[in-house]
């Protein structure tokens, strides 16, 4: 299977089928600590995935958009329960490694989805963070919007990752009304592959209620793991 130059998620996939896999996913940010991805967690079964991501499964009905799908474990779970799903992603390693297993799946960005009739749009893995920032949530779903059926939600995690400017008394050493502390800017690394810097938020979940219902959403929190939460947002 080809991969492009510069796709650190296709060429994951890659190395994994071809059991080439000696080195970790590299998420590296200024702001904190290297995240490190283990190669085989892309392709983790619906037994080795988190309750948060369990109950988001559970969540899904009708027609599924899975955004961001990577190797596809959520669409292809939710195809093999036989839901109708498309998954897309902006690593075409990613797609064709997806189209490959039977899973109908596209070389897209989310923003670039102009229009669609599906019940249930997923973003998971802190998906919601596709916003970028807290300033472009608004935007983020009021697009969304335009995705959906008059009945149709978005299943999305994020984390509150306030605790990382808490000091050892539990006081902040970030000006919490300024830029807004879940802002994140990152470039991905995987052996001699990187992306370019992307921003990707981390929100909290009283930020995502306030945009939900400014945007025309009902947000509910549907499940929490220490800072970690799932949330349920149905068009008003």
């Amino acid at each position: 299977m080809e991969v492009l130059p510069n796709d650190p998620i296709g060429q994951a996939i890659q190395d994994f089928v071809s059991n080439d896999f000696d080195e970790h996913i590299i998420v590296s940010s200024e702001i904190c600590d290297d995240d490190i991805i283990p190669v085989e967690m892309l392709f983790r079964s619906y037994d080795q995935m988190p309750k948060i991501e369990q109950v988001a499964l559970s969540l899904c009905k009708g027609k599924v958009l899975d955004i961001g799908a990577g190797a596809g474990i959520h669409a292809n779970y939710l195809k093999n329960k036989n839901f109708e799903v498309d998954a897309i992603d902006i690593s075409p390693g990613a797609v064709k490694y997806m189209q490959s297993k039977g899973i109908s799946a596209r070389h897209s960005n989310f923003y670039n989805e102009s229009a669609g009739n599906y019940d249930t749009l997923l973003l998971l893995m802190n998906g919601i963070g596709i916003a970028g920032s807290l300033a472009n949530l608004d935007t983020t779903l009021i697009h969304a919007k335009k995705l959906v059926t008059d009945h149709g939600k978005i299943i999305c995690d994020s984390t509150d990752i306030k605790y990382l400017y808490e000091d050892e008394t539990g006081g902040m050493w970030v000006d919490l009304s300024s830029e807004y502390y879940g802002d994140f800017h990152f470039q991905m690394h995987y052996k001699n592959h990187q992306t370019e810097g992307f921003d990707w938020l981390y929100v909290d979940f009283e930020n995502l209620r306030e945009a939900a219902e400014r945007t025309g959403w009902k947000a509910e929190k549907r499940f929490a793991d220490e800072d970690h939460y799932l949330a349920e947002l149905t068009l008003l």
